[in-house]
């Protein structure tokens, strides 16, 4: 398989995705990033992680979400900003935290971790960098491209036994699926949330955005719609 066709695979599976993340890894955001839309990535100050966790999550949404293929990467249209504002401004506040937690639950069945989604990014990037660490002698932002996926894909599989790192109730899995669920959010969000910097992955899937209305279009058929998207504060793409 030609490259192209590996990065057009891994971009057309995360758009197919994105509209179905399971409410399991992405409690329901609300927290707008005021005065932070359009923001330069390389400036923003983060107001949640640390200085060493910001630089595990800007190498992670890289490769998540990565600026190769048909359309931006996650640090070109803000991905990191938009996870920093949910945590900061209460991602999960809503979510009932008591128990009891049934892991193997359907997602249908909302929220079951034992972790809240603060927790689990401080805990899980902690334990990501141990295991980075302990397999290359460096820290994740400091991996080649290929170490960085490696490690991800080890994340995902629960390959990194995170109770042999010190924590036995929070699965590498777990916060792996928190962190890609965020990064989808983040990716195809209004920018109003800090993410989706300039609409740039709206124009790259097409989507309109908050038109107000689309009657002119009604009776139109097989005909690409012409029109950029619109955000909800009414700047167009």
């Amino acid at each position: 398989m030609s490259k192209d066709n590996v990065n057009l695979s891994r971009r057309t599976i995360l758009m197919a995705t994105a509209a179905a993340v399971p409410l399991v890894t992405a409690p329901i955001y609300k927290a707008k990033a005021d005065g932070l839309e359009g923001t330069d990535l390389q400036r923003y100050q983060p107001v949640f992680f640390t200085a060493p966790e910001w630089q595990f999550l800007l190498a992670a949404c890289d490769r998540l979400i990565p600026a190769e293929g048909r359309g931006p990467g996650a640090l070109e249209t803000n991905v990191p900003v938009f996870i920093d504002q949910q945590l900061k401004n209460g991602l999960g506040d809503d979510v009932y935290m008591q128990g009891p937690h049934q892991a193997d639950a359907p997602a249908t069945m909302g929220f079951q971790q034992t972790h809240s989604p603060q927790q689990m990014y401080r805990i899980g990037i902690k334990l990501a960098q141990q295991a980075s660490v302990a397999a290359h002698g460096k820290q994740f932002q400091q991996l080649s491209a290929a170490d960085k996926d490696a490690l991800l894909t080890r994340l995902q599989k629960n390959d990194i036994d995170f109770a042999a790192l010190g924590d036995p109730s929070l699965k590498a899995s777990q916060f792996f699926g928190q962190m890609l669920g965020d990064a989808k959010n983040g990716y195809l969000a209004d920018p109003a949330y800090g993410g989706n910097k300039d609409m740039k992955a709206w124009v790259a899937i097409g989507f309109p955005g908050a038109r107000a209305a689309f009657t002119e279009w009604v009776d139109t058929h097989n005909v690409k719609y012409p029109l950029g998207p619109v955000s909800l504060s009414g700047k167009r793409a």
